[in-house]
C-alpha cells in the first residue's frame, strides 16, 4: 500500500467540507448508500465512528440508542444540535464500551485515517453483538477521490477492494453487501455537481473501477474456520488411534 498523507483532517476541516456545495452532494450520494446497506434500526443501538454524524441524522430518531465517537487527533463536535449530545472523543482502537454492546458500526472517515487498522476492526468485531453488522464507508485506492486532498477522502489511506477484502477476513467479518460510490469528480463546479446523479447511474451500470469510495456491508463473524479444520484434524488423528486393536503396533 502507498503511504498515508501525513496532513490530519480536523473536525473544522470536516464540517466545512460537508457544509459546502460538494459536501452536500456528497453526503446525499453516500448517505443513499449508507442508508440502503442500513436498513431499519428501530429498537436497534448503532454506533458511528470517524466523523459519522452527518449520516446519522435518521438513525438517531428512530434507533433505541445512538453514540458517536471521534478520534482525539480530528476532535469532537456536540450532536445534535438540540437535546442531549451523543458524541465523544475516544481511541477507535480501545472503545469504551462492553463487550456485545452495539447491533450496528457505521465507520466512515476512519478506517483510513489509523495507525492500525486491523485494531480498529478487532475492538469494533469486539463491541458488536453476535451477528452485529458492520458499515464502512472508505477510500478506493484506483479512484480519483483519493488522489485529491481538497476533499476529505484523499487524506489517509485508500483501499483496493482486495485490500480491504484480505483486512475485514483477518479481523473476522464477512461482507454481505459491497458498493462502489462518488463516481463523478471531485470538482466544486456547479456543472458536475449537477450531473452527478448521471454519474451514478452511469458509474453503476457498467460497474467502472473508478469510484471515490467502498461502501461495505459485513456481518461479525464468531468462528475461524481454519480453527474448525484444525479440530476436525485432530479428532481424525485421535480416531485412527483409538481404533488400531490392542497389543498391534501403533
Amino acid at each position: 500500500m502507498p503511504a498515508p498523507h501525513p496532513m490530519r483532517l480536523d473536525v473544522t476541516d470536516l464540517r466545512a467540507f460537508y457544509a459546502s456545495p460538494l459536501g452536500v452532494v456528497t453526503h446525499r450520494v453516500v448517505g443513499r448508500a449508507i442508508h440502503g446497506f442500513l436498513g431499519s434500526v428501530s429498537g436497534l443501538r448503532v454506533l458511528g465512528l470517524g466523523y459519522v454524524t452527518p449520516y446519522l441524522g435518521p438513525v438517531h430518531v428512530i434507533a433505541e440508542r445512538t453514540l458517536a465517537f471521534m478520534p482525539a487527533t480530528q476532535g469532537v463536535v456536540n450532536w445534535p444540535s438540540s437535546g442531549r449530545s451523543v458524541t465523544a472523543l475516544a481511541d477507535l482502537t480501545m472503545l469504551p464500551l462492553p463487550e456485545a454492546a452495539v447491533d450496528r458500526v457505521i465507520l466512515v472517515h476512519g478506517l483510513e485515517a489509523v495507525e492500525s487498522p486491523s485494531e480498529l476492526l478487532a475492538d469494533v468485531w469486539r463491541v458488536l453483538t453476535p451477528g452485529g453488522r458492520l458499515i464502512l464507508v472508505v477510500p478506493n485506492r484506483t479512484g480519483v477521490w483519493a488522489r485529491r486532498d481538497a476533499t476529505p477522502f484523499g487524506h489517509g489511506q485508500p483501499y483496493s477492494r482486495s485490500q480491504l477484502s484480505r483486512l475485514m477476513r483477518e479481523t473476522l467479518f464477512s461482507p454481505e453487501g459491497w458498493a462502489e460510490t462518488l463516481y463523478m469528480p471531485p470538482i466544486r463546479s456547479r456543472f458536475w455537481l449537477r450531473t452527478a446523479a448521471a454519474w451514478e447511474r452511469f458509474g453503476t451500470g457498467l460497474a467502472m473501477p473508478f469510484a471515490g469510495l467502498h461502501v461495505v456491508d459485513a456481518t461479525k463473524q464468531l468462528y475461524r474456520p481454519v480453527a474448525v479444520r484444525q479440530v476436525r484434524r485432530l479428532e481424525s488423528r485421535v480416531r485412527a488411534r483409538v481404533l488400531v486393536p490392542a497389543g498391534q503396533p501403533g
